[in-house]
Order: C-alpha cells, then sequence, then structure tokens
C-alpha cells in the first residue's frame, strides 16, 4: 500500500461534501499539474490511502480516504469549455488529464493545521512541509501517514 496526500480547496469540495456523497465515494478530478497528473495516473492504486489535505483556509488535515478506483480519464477537461477544469488540448480519444474515484474514511476529530506539523520533528521531511511545495497530490512516506494518524489520536 501506498499513502498520499490529496488537497482541495474546503469551499470547492470538503472531506463533509464527501462523506455526503453517495455511498460516501466522488472523483477527484480536475488535477491540472502534470506532476500531480503523473502520481495519480502511474502510482496510485486501488486499496491506497490518502489524507485529506483543506488548502488555503485554515490549512489543515481533516481526514482519511481511500483510493477505490485507479485512474481514468479526467472528462471534465473536454466537456464545458466554460468550466475552469476545461483544457482545449484534451479529449476522449486523446486525454491528457486523469482522475480516480476516492472514498471517505474518516475525519480527524480536530483538523491538523499546518503551522502546528511545521513543529513535528517526525514529520520534518514531508513533502507537504517543504518550503514552495505546492502540488495538489503528493506521495507520503509510510511513518509520516502513521505520524499524522497518531497525532489526530485515530
Amino acid at each position: 500500500m501506498q499513502y498520499w496526500l490529496l488537497k482541495s480547496e474546503p469551499n470547492a469540495f470538503s472531506i463533509t461534501d464527501l462523506q455526503n456523497s453517495p455511498n460516501q465515494t466522488d472523483c477527484w478530478d480536475g488535477v491540472r499539474n502534470y506532476q500531480a497528473r503523473n502520481f495519480m495516473r502511474d502510482q496510485m492504486k486501488q486499496g491506497d490511502q490518502a489524507l485529506f489535505y483543506h488548502s488555503r483556509i485554515n490549512p489543515s488535515i481533516v481526514g482519511v480516504v481511500e483510493i477505490v478506483k485507479e485512474s481514468y480519464p479526467d472528462d471534465t477537461a473536454w466537456q464545458d469549455p466554460n468550466d475552469h477544469h476545461f483544457d482545449p488540448k484534451s479529449s476522449p480519444e486523446n486525454p491528457i488529464w486523469f482522475m480516480v474515484d476516492v472514498k471517505f474514511l474518516q475525519e480527524f476529530p480536530k483538523p491538523l493545521p499546518l503551522p502546528f506539523l511545521k513543529g513535528i520533528p517526525e514529520l520534518e521531511g514531508m513533502e507537504l512541509l517543504r518550503k514552495g511545495s505546492r502540488l495538489s497530490i503528493q506521495p507520503v512516506q509510510p511513518h509520516e501517514f502513521q505520524t499524522i494518524l497518531k497525532l489526530a489520536q485515530v
């Protein structure tokens, strides 16, 4: 099993939105960064787990999700030209962007804010905490994942 961190702005798609989705499952679409896409397309596997991170407003890790469907073409890239995920270079015949399906596993009793996480020595090398790190999908080392779970007391 591999571990990941998935970033979403809570006003766009929050952990509560996922929890309220049918079967507590939804697609993780709209990724428009090649490195993040490559992680999703080439390395994410069914059964992997990911930390759900609310970005921008009170940046915090708020819970855990499971990858329940491996990557497939992200149709938001070609469906609606007025959608901010639209990419005229992508098509059903030649998809550029991909998505996975995720299932809600748990919401932490309290969010783990970014400033708090920066003070945890066991997380020193975590991609999320690197200066300038902005990827919406990031690998997480097993010890980092376990440290986060301990901090969340789950």
